[in-house]
């Protein structure tokens, strides 16, 4: 564990806690981003349970400067940067001619520039270490719906970004791949499956058999499962696996 620090981003909640939490097992200290203070907290009492020294960072990675706060408390605070992972960006499920430009606006501010301006200011401390980034994505990059036509671009958009910083991450010695769940049970998750119950009249558990049919897999994923790849992809018997689209669906996109 040595020394070792994991920045991870939307570590207040879903995928994002879950994997702040396993890589609390891996890293002596793990800065935590999200914009729920309260949630963060929470989650950084869990970390010092585990071992690991948490730093909490609350804010909002919207902000254009906010990369590059997180990556100057994190190195203030630990004095390196070893892994990063960009889990943080919900983007709303809105019919593709409904979305207004603000929509597309803000899934794009937080998923991918949030993302990607945080990458470029962890870069050189990236270097340094030898580092690894894990950019997240989902399987509407290649399955997209009328109903959630931001959610595929933006997936998409992200994997291309990825691939584009593993290129230079060859040269710099910074490995880079992203990681595309399936349908994860968050609370997210649980909010669009009462939503969908609502509109058609029928139990959370008959709207749940609907779309697992619908989508050809056999149950929902759990975020600890995905929280497992992301640790994985940051650590050292990964190093060779580069510009990588790890996707863990539950077999839900049929593509080869």
């Amino acid at each position: 564990m040595s020394e070792s620090v994991a920045i991870v981003t939307g570590a207040s909640s879903g995928i994002g806690r879950a994997t702040a939490l396993r890589l609390a097992r891996d890293f002596a200290n793990v800065a935590i981003v999200a914009r729920a203070g309260e949630q963060l907290s929470s989650v950084a009492a869990q970390i010092r349970a585990l071992g690991s020294t948490p730093l909490v960072v609350d804010l909002d990675l919207m902000e254009p400067t906010a990369g590059d706060i997180v990556v100057t408390r994190t190195l203030e605070r630990f004095g390196r940067i070893d892994a990063l992972l960009n889990i943080a960006g919900a983007v709303p499920g809105v019919d593709v001619l409904r979305m207004t430009d603000a929509q597309w606006q803000a899934g794009m501010e937080l998923k991918f520039h949030g993302a990607r301006r945080l990458t470029i200011a962890a870069w050189q401390a990236l270097k340094i270490s030898r580092g690894a980034v894990v950019f997240t994505s989902g399987t509407a990059a290649i399955t997209p719906k009328p109903a959630a036509a931001a959610v595929g671009a933006i997936n998409a958009a992200i994997e291309a970004l990825a691939k584009a910083f593993a290129e230079r991450g060859i040269e710099d010695g910074v490995q880079v791949n992203s990681i595309s769940p399936g349908a994860i049970m968050t609370g997210r998750r649980l909010g669009m499956l009462e939503n969908a119950a609502a509109a058609k009249g029928v139990t959370i558990e008959q709207a749940s058999a609907a779309f697992l049919a619908q989508a050809g897999i056999a149950r929902f994923g759990e975020a600890a499962e995905i929280a497992e790849a992301m640790a994985f992809a940051v650590s050292p018997a990964a190093r060779w696996m580069t510009g990588t689209v790890l996707r863990i669906d539950g077999g839900e996109v049929k593509s080869v």
